[in-house]
């Protein structure tokens, strides 16, 4: 007789998919229209299948342990940013690193330690009776960019309109490199603490000496060193063995186009073993597949690529609207103030990246005007690579033990990185996802407000929207390039009620690429292919 089965794997797998299904046959009016990212969506859709609905039961899923919770997350944004970091490593431009490597050393070097020390200060001066110490290590997991919310801006037609292609290979290029970089700076915090903090209690040997050594010695050098050497040589080999096999019609389309994501989990699950940097590892090797621009070229018509981004980006986005403390952030027992999570949430946004960005901006090719320069600071989202070094951090700090318990410092710092970090996520997921349709809606209402101005009798006569439109031209051509003159004017707008009137097909009026006759940036030749 048919029995009703209601287990928690044919409810997941029932949602998931339903929530896929419903979700793709609106998908060109959410991202392609109301421009509102795929993380932002999944993020909601999590919140309400298990903190309103109750449809999905992480907890159950783990057997109601939380650190088998926070395994679990680990391994979901492993196998995530493994995935999206060698198909960043093959999408870029190939020889990118070694053509663009003074912009990407600026932001990976002074930039990334600037966003380390600005992001630690604000903790510092705005969490409660929290050291410096202990605000390093919470800032080192917000400091690298996120590749998978890189992905879902510097993708699509409004990237394609109005973000520079150059531009577009840089965010790639840096939040794919920047997130296996940042081991060096949570560690430096993570060993000061555990051999220094406390007098080193519970350890069998302290102070500052063994501190540094573990950094140099296991980060730097077995962590850091380690996977690259490693991803140079699994992706030439795997370069070598393609070639071979393509060369001999040993492979066919379909798996050709598939081999970066299995040469991903096999480097995920190898550096796991051995213990080394797996995401640094995965980015090296994608760039060395994808190092004479072969690859890239042959698969450049395939969209396989960009719909498994898109099912990353649903489940690793739903698994985090699921698992986020929402309850902690009102309910901490008065460690952080909710205020005060707010303000740090918005701070940490605006003064993470900016201040380094606006620095180190003249040493940065594609930061060529000022607009440039505000949306390079500005876009920095903070997503799976911050969870996945808050649950490496959460693991580490869990071993530092007195006495079979969890050291006091140690166990307040983790009470600290997860409500923080959670938090710095969920702000940069929703503003970041909203920025776009944002400022559509802003400049959509200024114009009609200008045309309005210009119609309404109380305002005859004063021609505000012609003069809104100089305002725009002349702010246009104060931000172009400079050393590009002589380029033909714009093409004049014609009255019309439309908010978009009098621009030219695709054009954005707020595009960082202006539209004229002949391309103003000039991309890079990568020189010729290596046979």
């Amino acid at each position: 007789m048919p029995t009703l089965v209601l287990s928690n794997f044919n409810i997941f797998l029932a949602v998931m998919g339903g929530f896929a299904t419903l979700y793709g046959l609106i998908s060109h009016v959410v991202k392609e229209r109301l421009y509102l990212s795929d993380p932002l969506i999944a993020v909601c859709a999590g919140v309400i299948f298990v903190h309103g609905l109750n449809w999905l039961r992480p907890e159950e899923y783990t057997l109601l342990d939380p650190i088998n919770l926070e395994t679990t997350t680990l391994a979901f944004t492993r196998l995530a940013l493994g995935v999206q970091l060698v198909l960043a490593g093959v999408q870029i431009p190939g020889k990118y690193l070694k053509i663009e490597w003074k912009s990407l050393l600026m932001l990976l070097g002074p930039g990334m330690t600037g966003m380390w020390v600005a992001s630690s200060l604000l903790m510092w001066a705005l969490i409660p009776n929290f050291s410096y110490l202990h605000a390093l290590a919470v800032a080192a997991c917000i400091t690298p960019t996120d590749p998978v919310l890189s992905n879902s801006i510097v993708k699509g037609k409004f990237a394609d309109q109005n973000i520079p292609v150059d531009m577009q290979n840089l965010i790639v290029a840096e939040s794919g490199a920047n997130d296996g970089l940042g081991y060096p700076f949570l560690f430096f915090a993570l060993y000061i603490m555990k051999y220094v903090g406390h007098h080193g209690e519970g350890q069998p040997q302290a102070g500052s000496g063994y501190a540094m050594a573990y950094w140099f010695g296991e980060t730097w050098g077995y962590v850091i060193i380690l996977s690259v050497f490693y991803g140079i040589a699994v992706g030439y080999l795997a370069k070598i063995a393609l070639r071979f096999a393509k060369q001999r019609h040993w492979i066919d389309h379909e798996n050709h186009v598939v081999f970066p994501v299995v040469l991903a989990l096999f480097i995920i699950g190898t550096c796991g073993m051995i213990g080394t940097d797996d995401l640094l590892a995965c980015f090296v090797a994608g760039n060395v597949l994808n190092w004479d621009d072969l690859y890239r070229s042959d698969t450049e018509g395939d969209s396989f690529q960009e719909t498994l981004d898109m099912l990353i980006n649903l489940s690793i986005f739903m698994w985090f609207g699921a698992v986020c403390p929402w309850y902690q952030f009102l309910h901490n027992h008065g460690r952080i103030p909710f205020y005060r999570l707010v303000i740090l949430g918005l701070l940490i946004l605006i003064f993470r990246r900016l201040p380094a960005v606006w620095m180190l901006s003249r040493k940065i090719r594609q930061c060529q005007n000022l607009t440039h320069t505000l949306f390079m600071g500005y876009f920095g989202p903070i997503g799976v690579g911050a969870a996945f070094y808050l649950h490496v951090a959460m693991e580490f700090l869990h071993l530092i033990q007195v006495d079979g318990h969890v050291r006091e410092d140690a166990e307040d710092l983790r009470e600290v990185l997860h409500l923080v970090v959670w938090f710095i996520i969920i702000c940069s997921i929703v503003i970041h996802g909203l920025s776009v349709p944002a400022g559509k809606a802003a400049f959509a209402i200024s114009r009609r407000v200008e045309k309005f101005a210009d119609t309404h009798p109380k305002f005859a006569g004063k021609d505000y929207h012609r003069r809104g439109q100089e305002r725009r031209k002349s702010l246009r051509a104060s931000m172009s390039v400079s050393g590009q003159g002589g380029l033909p004017q714009p093409p004049k707008r014609v009255h019309s009620t439309s908010p978009d009137a009098g621009l030219e097909s695709g054009e954005s009026e707020f595009s960082l690429v202006p539209k004229y006759s002949m391309p103003r940036y000039s991309i890079p030749k990568y020189g010729p292919r290596d046979d």
